[in-house]
């Protein structure tokens, strides 16, 4: 009779290593942002990982500035340091066409990619391949008091232009008693004041490049921009506009210090909400302002998760970025948060959903404005880019940033107008260059 004994001695140390293969667990390593959606979804993604026991989630959560810094190193660099990265519109086209970022094909059914908002899942598309999926989308509309209008015998146009906005606010201002006319963003930045500042040019009739690639940052549109831009913060906006940022324009809007305020639609749910706002019930909703153009004058942006070509997981971190940005993920949200806190602008069934309409008076607001954004012809005049409140190229949030320490320079009085006109078109111009050499 033959002994086997000596067998298992060889076999178990195999088969503990096939069992443990067998139940390996994947770790994705997602770099995300630091905002509401965003918290939601970390709380929320404890059951996609009982769902999935093979897979564990770990988040790296970072500021706008951090994040943007980091996941562009690894990008350019190659590195697989995240499997899941946090993307806006500007990046997406520009690293699916450097080969960065994993095209989304084969998505399945039950993800209704058809649903998704046609400019949304277009700006996330390069040559008609989507390479990243929204968690939110937003554009800019006007809020404003209309207990103040009332008081004061004032109506909001329909389609209000900068012109009427500077009179409206002119009448509404109140400082003795604490209430500024129109609030604005003031901090630098291109996803700060320069945001908004674009908006204004694009009505204007302005541009950062005319049809040649010529930067027209010196142009007399951009003249006025300016020149009202600082009017209207210096005359009827905050002390120490320059400071003010989406969250410090919101506090000061809920606090009842705003008459009027031009920036995120995302604030539509926060400005209403009576358990964050002092004013909930006094808020009402019009279009951006427009000048000689509507084109351009309200932006387009969604936030939005990709997969790196650098990540080892692709097919892991794919099937868990369609779960984070599913209809089901929004049903989810709305059965265990609540409708007020589904993640907004993504997707033609939001608008759809009756008790989501019935909890968000703006909707249609909402989505007019994110239909209606205009990022393929964003100006007066052809122009050879694409973006609203950017220019999709590389090198526009270097631009975008020098410009907006420029605008800032000028809101506290340390630059002159010509000097800022001058400033920009050279930063605009030698980084454009260097870009393109």
């Amino acid at each position: 009779m033959l002994d086997f004994k000596w067998l298992k001695w060889v076999l178990s140390p195999a088969l503990a290593a096939f069992s443990l293969n067998a139940h390996a667990v994947i770790t994705l390593k997602i770099a995300t942002i630091a905002n509401g959606d965003m918290t939601i979804m970390q709380q929320l993604s404890s059951s996609y990982e009982q769902a999935h026991p093979d897979i564990k989630l770990e988040w790296h959560v970072m500021n706008d500035g951090e994040l943007r810094k980091q996941v562009l190193s690894d990008m350019s660099s190659g590195k697989a340091n995240f499997d899941v990265i946090t993307v806006g519109t500007y990046e997406v086209p520009l690293w699916g066409q450097k080969g960065w970022l994993t095209p989304l094909e084969n998505l399945p059914a039950d993800y209704h990619v058809d649903d998704l908002l046609k400019p949304i899942r277009s700006a996330l598309s390069w040559q008609d391949r989507l390479y990243a999926l929204p968690f939110y989308g937003e554009s800019s509309m006007t809020y404003y008091r209309k207990d103040l209008f009332t008081a004061k015998h004032l109506t909001m146009p329909d389609n209000p232009s900068w012109d009427e906005i500077k009179n409206l606010a002119a009448q509404l201002t109140d400082k003795s008693q604490g209430v500024y006319g129109l609030c604005l963003r003031g901090l630098a930045g291109w996803g700060d004041n320069v945001a908004l500042v674009t908006t204004m040019a694009n009505a204007y009739g302005a541009e950062w490049f005319d049809a040649d690639w010529k930067p027209h940052l010196d142009s007399d549109e951009w003249r006025n921009v300016l020149k009202d831009y600082v009017f209207l913060q210096q005359n009827y906006g905050p002390p120490d506009a320059k400071s003010n940022s989406f969250g410090q324009n919101l506090k000061l809007f809920s606090q009842g210090k705003c008459a009027m305020w031009v920036d995120s639609t995302v604030a539509a749910g926060m400005v209403t909400n009576p358990q964050i706002s002092m004013v909930a019930d006094k808020v009402d909703f019009a279009p951006a302002p427009v000048a000689i153009s509507a084109n351009g004058s309200h932006w387009l942006w969604a936030w939005s998760l990709a997969v790196p070509q650098s990540s080892n997981q692709k097919a892991q971190a794919q099937a868990f970025i369609t779960w984070a940005t599913s209809p089901a993920y929004i049903q989810q949200v709305a059965q265990t948060v609540g409708w007020g806190a589904i993640p907004p602008g993504s997707r033609n069934s939001t608008y759809a959903e009756p008790h989501y309409l019935k909890l968000a008076p703006y909707a249609a607001r909402v989505k007019q404005a994110l239909e209606t954004a205009t990022p393929e012809q964003p100006t007066l005049f052809p122009v050879p880019y694409q973006g609203v409140q950017y220019v999709s190229i590389p090198g526009f949030d270097q631009m975008g940033d020098a410009v907006g320490k420029n605008i800032s320079a000028l809101l506290e009085g340390k630059m002159s107008l010509d000097e800022v006109l001058n400033a920009n078109q050279q930063a605009v111009t030698a980084i454009y260059q260097a870009e393109n050499h």
